[in-house]
């Protein structure tokens, strides 16, 4: 099909593409309970999320007592990315209707990139861990272009683009970081509402919501 409207469709990962909210929770508790905190409920650690994992942690720290120095703050997190390195994909899955949605996008002839702020490293692990690695044309995460550069800047998506050689793009995300970003590059975003959504779905700024998989495709054609 040589009339879908977008070459090229990205997909942030955490709260977009996959559900990884329990072995995030499981991360973050790991570092809380070295800092001798008590531990965040997992449907709360949902309100976390966003920015990559010195933000979610950070938040966490505050909500559970205050923040800690700079040199503590550094060695829990390095915890926390090895706790989280070593538990990658437990319970992380495909948020409902995922897989059909990439099989109707490739058989379009889309081709698929992931950009996320999670680190390029722990996004490719993810991936192979759960066999989606070969979907995607390129993986991008927030250190892959150096510091300062992760979204809501619109680094990684231009790159997501260049990689590709040029191509009408679109993007998927569930955060204000996510639709800022598209809109400082010029990208159309759809936004799931079924995310970790920082603002109500409707809120976000993205061109359209979507409530499920099964919508993305019709909507990019109506976009």
């Amino acid at each position: 099909m040589t009339d879908f409207p977008f070459d090229i469709v990205g997909f942030d990962l955490d709260g977009t593409l996959l559900d990884t909210l329990g072995d995030l929770a499981s991360a973050v508790n790991h570092a809380l309970a070295l800092e001798g905190r008590a531990s965040i409920p997992v449907e709360n650690v949902r309100h976390l999320v966003g920015g990559g994992s010195r933000k979610m942690l950070a938040r966490a720290l505050e909500e559970t007592g205050g923040p800690v120095s700079d040199a503590r703050f550094d060695t829990l997190s390095a915890e926390l990315i090895d706790f989280y390195g070593d538990n990658i994909a437990v319970h992380t899955q495909l948020y409902p209707g995922g897989a059909a949605m990439l099989d109707a996008l490739e058989a379009r002839g889309v081709r698929l990139a992931l950009v996320t702020n999670k680190l390029e490293g722990l996004a490719v692990k993810l991936l192979g861990k759960l066999g989606l690695s070969g979907r995607f044309y390129t993986i991008i995460g927030g250190d892959t272009l150096g510091d300062g550069r992760a979204k809501p800047r619109p680094d990684l998506l231009l790159e997501m683009v260049a990689r590709a050689g040029g191509g009408r793009p679109a993007y998927v995300g569930d955060t204000t970081y996510d639709t800022r970003a598209a809109q400082a590059a010029g990208i159309p975003c759809v936004a799931v509402s079924f995310g970790f959504n920082d603002l109500r779905a409707d809120q976000l700024g993205a061109a359209a919501v979507i409530d499920h998989f099964d919508q993305l495709v019709p909507t990019l054609e109506s976009l």
